[in-house]
């Protein structure tokens, strides 16, 4: 990889998921811990089951690794720990900033675990990580649109009942299934309480999924946002608006959004102007660092020094600020 200057901008991960990043050897502890029956029967065989080698068919097949990780959330202190755990994972990475941001009813779901404490074990976790390792990390409340408008609800709830400790919200889950307007309430309760907002969109549905995420749910980033590049409108719009695009390459290979990295339009992002960063999305389950996905950019994308250096740069602009 390219040794970059002393002058390059801040590394930061703006999309990370949280409960996506449960390591497998936190996972396999925790298990122990709560004599909680895994499908494996040692920790190199739940390396192989829980991460992805080369690419699963589809997102919702891909989400399907999550799983595993909440499986041994069986009570509020393993919360805590995996929470602490991706404090230490981020800072391990050498990451100047990242955005943590997790599904409260996703992580409190296995074990039916009061959401509002998962909350605030998560908060806390990242608290006192950010202690320990010297980091300013922040956190991204998600809710988990799979679930339904209701549970949806609930889990804004959990999330404004800590609001401070939050920068930001999401809705991220079944795109194609649980379209954006069934959310406005949710996000314009979210906004009023002063949080910044991502959405993951364009990534499982088209151009169409990104407006509805900017008109009706006040996005001011998008999250993966490929389809984009299919609506020359969508491209001038966020450009006007100076609307961010949280690219994640390895992610977007392995869950089938875009088959073939070598054509991935980040690089057709970055000549356009539009504000793109590079992220990892959930590291653990890809099996990446961020190191890797700015590795991927230089070799498959054959993104040169500038170009690197205006993806860490976006990347900074892009951050929630309270």
């Amino acid at each position: 990889m390219t040794s970059y200057p002393a002058q390059y901008s801040p590394l930061v991960d703006l999309h990370r998921h949280l409960d996506g990043n449960i390591r497998p050897h936190i996972m396999w502890n925790l298990a122990q811990q709560n004599k909680i029956a895994l499908p494996v029967d040692s920790l190199s065989e739940l390396i192989k089951l829980t991460t992805i080698e080369d690419r699963t068919s589809d997102l919702m097949q891909f989400l399907q690794k999550l799983d595993y990780g909440v499986s041994v959330l069986a009570n509020i202190d393993a919360c805590y720990e995996v929470a602490y755990d991706n404090v230490e994972s981020a800072k391990s990475e050498g990451l100047d900033y990242t955005e943590l941001r997790f599904s409260p009813y996703f992580m409190a779901n296995k074990f039916n675990l009061p959401m509002n404490e998962v909350v605030n074990a998560v908060v806390q976790g990242v608290k006192d990580g950010n202690r320990v390792f010297g980091t300013n990390y922040q956190l991204i409340g998600i809710l988990s649109r799979t679930f339904g408008v209701e549970a949806c609800q609930r889990e804004l709830d959990a999330i404004l009942s800590q609001v401070s400790e939050f920068v930001g919200i999401d809705l991220a889950g079944d795109e194609r299934g649980y379209p954006a307007a069934l959310f406005e309430s949710h996000f314009k309760q979210a906004r009023d309480s002063g949080l910044h907002v991502t959405v993951h969109a364009g990534e499982a549905a088209g151009p169409e999924s990104v407006w509805d995420a900017i008109k009706l749910l006040g996005a001011e980033r998008i999250g993966h946002g490929v389809a984009v590049v299919n609506d020359n409108k969508l491209i001038d719009y966020m450009l006007k608006h100076n609307i961010g695009i949280e690219s994640c390459l390895t992610s977007n290979y392995q869950t089938g959004t875009w088959t073939q990295l070598s054509t991935h339009p980040l690089k057709q992002f970055l000549d356009l102007g539009l504000s793109v960063s590079l992220n990892t999305d959930d590291p653990a389950i890809s099996n990446i660092t961020i190191q890797d996905e700015y590795k991927l950019a230089e070799k498959v994308l054959g993104l040169n020094t500038h170009q690197i250096e205006t993806l860490r740069k976006n990347g900074y602009r892009q951050i929630f600020k309270k």
